[in-house]
């Protein structure tokens, strides 16, 4: 059995997922999220992600994260620099813990759990509960993309690739 953490990054809130199995076979799940207040500053911001993201990999020690690939859109340019380095200090939390980090393009895990790369995040949440027969909506939505990148790194988990 492996345990993957997936993250969905986010400067105010930081959605994490983790489900534990083998292949398309999901033993156990859980999901939740970091939010940071806008009155706090940046650094402090990234503090506080990095702080939590490390607290949960030592609770829930997974084998692997996978987080959502860093994307920009050319309307708001200063929103991929800023999802750049909440990635960055979820990259070092990752290594610090000594485990394996993979990052996933949002349209790839969205291709994959819902057949549809440009779903929405409606649909992509339908297709994560379904699959893990999850019976009430999971909210907020960064917990089900975190949840759909978990399913995604044990989907893909390798044995041999665990350090």
């Amino acid at each position: 059995m492996v345990t993957v953490m997936g993250i969905d990054p986010g400067l105010a809130e930081t959605g994490i997922g983790v489900v534990s199995g083998s292949a398309l076979n999901v033993a156990d799940y859980s999901f939740g999220h970091i939010r940071t207040s806008k009155d706090l500053s940046t650094p402090a911001r990234l503090h506080l992600i990095h702080g939590r993201i490390s607290e949960a990999i030592a609770i829930k020690k997974p084998d692997m994260l996978v987080v959502e690939d860093v994307f920009s859109l050319e309307r708001y340019p200063k929103s991929g620099i800023i999802l750049g380095k909440v990635v960055g200090v979820i990259l070092l939390a990752g290594c610090n813990a000594g485990i394996p980090v993979t990052e996933v393009p949002v349209r790839e895990a969205k291709k994959i759990l819902s057949g549809n790369g440009n779903a929405s995040k409606a649909q992509l949440e339908r297709s994560v509960r379904d699959f893990l027969k999850h019976r009430e909506p999971i909210r907020p939505d960064h917990a089900s993309d975190a949840l759909a990148l978990a399913l995604i790194g044990l989907f893909r988990h390798n044995p041999r690739h665990i350090r």
